[in-house]
Order: C-alpha cells, then structure tokens, then sequence
C-alpha cells in the first residue's frame, strides 16, 4: 500500500468535491447498513434476546465477528469459543485504526469515540479518498450513516423475527458473511493474500464436519502464518540455490 500520511489538507489539483465524498459515503453506509436486518434476525433465531442483540450492535459494531458469533450459538458452540472467533475476526479493526490513526488525525480527545466506528466500510471510504478533508468527511459520513441504520435495523430484525419464522429458510444468515467477503475479495490484490485465502476457506469449510462450532474459525487463522513461513522457505531456498549455481565454476575457469 503506498504511503499517505502526508496528505494535502485542501485545494489540491485532485481534490475530490464534498458532495461527491458524502455520496460516495452514504452509498455504502446506507448499502450495508440494511443488513443490520439480516443480523437481527438471525440473532433473534439464535436465541439472544433482543436486548442482546441491540447490545452487540451497539457495542461491537462489527458485523462480521456479531455474524460468526451467533452463529456459533446457533450451531450449539460453546460461548467462550464463539466469543474468540468473534475476537480474532475483529481483531482486523486494529490495524485499520493504525493506517487511520495517520489520515484522519484526529484530536486526542475524539479518538476514542472515532474508534468505535473503524471497520472495514469506514476504513475502505477513507483510504479512497485525496486529501486529509475528504478522508474525515467519507469516514464520518460513512461511519454514522452505517452505525444509526445498522443498529435501527438490528432492531426491527430482531422485532421480526417471530414473523418471518425460519432465518435459514430465507438465506437471511448468509448476508452478513456475504457482505464482508464482498468488501474483502478486491482487497486480495497478490498472490500471497489470494493463498491466505484461499487456504483459511479449506481450513475452515474442511474442519466444520469434525470440530465444534467455533473452533474451524480459530484454526482457520493459521492460514496467514502457513502461508508466511511456506514463502519464506521457497525464498529461502531459492537465495541458496542461486549463491550454489554462482559458486559453481564455468569451464573457463576449470581451464
């Protein structure tokens, strides 16, 4: 990713028009934001109540680890293994407050509250934009567009749910986990990310039949540190093998 930390903070020649920031920013919180439905419901199917479920829209903000943890519920897994699923997959938000940390530089005493809204949406907007005004503009519109229609249909989801019966009748527990990998599959830019991936979706899909719920997520995230140390051996071995063909004399140094 190329660096952007010093970024304009206006009138530069490829600054990007506020109105066109807010509309990029609103099509995406209002986009995902619907499936906050989907989580209500699937939550509620789960047997959370719906405090609990408004709770963890509130409070955890992040649909992918809300998505994996319920469902591990749902699928009888143990709450603390489904919790550390929910974790490791939120985890990802740390490094993107990192990156983001540097673009929005924001005042010290709003970080905490500008934390809870850094997830893959706001975090995408954000780093598509040119200057330091566009990127506090895309993640705050973003970030509070998704937040209020996310938790405003957790709660009409979860309201729902009596009357909409079977969740998995109706697909509705595939959006979430359908969204995420959507946002995620242009982001796998090289060949190492496409291998992480590929080999977290063997290891995870593979391990469903044979372990508990909860735990093929957890294993799945040894697929970065495999894939990792396999690179590292191929270079390191090719680095030996080029240092012994030019160690190798030619036949005109043999004469």
């Amino acid at each position: 990713m190329t660096e952007r930390t010093a970024l304009p903070e206006a009138n530069a020649a490829e600054d990007k028009p506020d109105s066109a920031v807010v509309r990029d920013a609103l099509g995406v919180g209002v986009a995902v934001g619907l499936s906050g439905f989907a989580f209500g419901v699937t939550s509620a199917g789960s047997g959370l109540t719906l405090a609990q479920t408004c709770a963890l829209s509130l409070l955890v903000f992040t649909g992918a680890s809300q998505f994996a943890l319920v469902g591990a519920l749902a699928a009888g897994g143990n709450p603390l293994t489904a919790a550390a699923g929910a974790f490791f997959l939120g985890v990802r938000n740390a490094f993107y407050g990192l990156r983001l940390s540097q673009l929005l530089a924001l005042p010290r005493a709003v970080r905490p509250f500008a934390a809870q809204w850094v997830i893959d949406e706001t975090t995408a907007v954000a780093l598509a934009q040119p200057t330091r005004r566009a990127v506090r503009i895309g993640f705050t519109v973003t970030g509070l567009t998704l937040y209020l229609l996310w938790n405003a249909t957790t709660l009409l989801g979860a309201l729902g749910a009596e009357a909409i019966g079977d969740t998995d009748a109706w697909g509705l527990d595939a959006a979430g986990p359908a969204v995420f990998l959507a946002l995620l599959a242009p982001m796998l830019t090289t060949a190492t990310e496409r291998a992480v991936a590929a080999l977290a979706v063997l290891l995870g899909l593979g391990l469903l039949p044979v372990l508990p719920a909860g735990v093929p997520v957890l294993v799945a995230a040894l697929a970065a540190p495999l894939v990792l140390w396999a690179r590292g051996r191929r270079a390191e071995a090719a680095h030996e093998g080029g240092e012994g063909h030019e160690a190798a004399p030619t036949g005109e140094e043999r004469r």
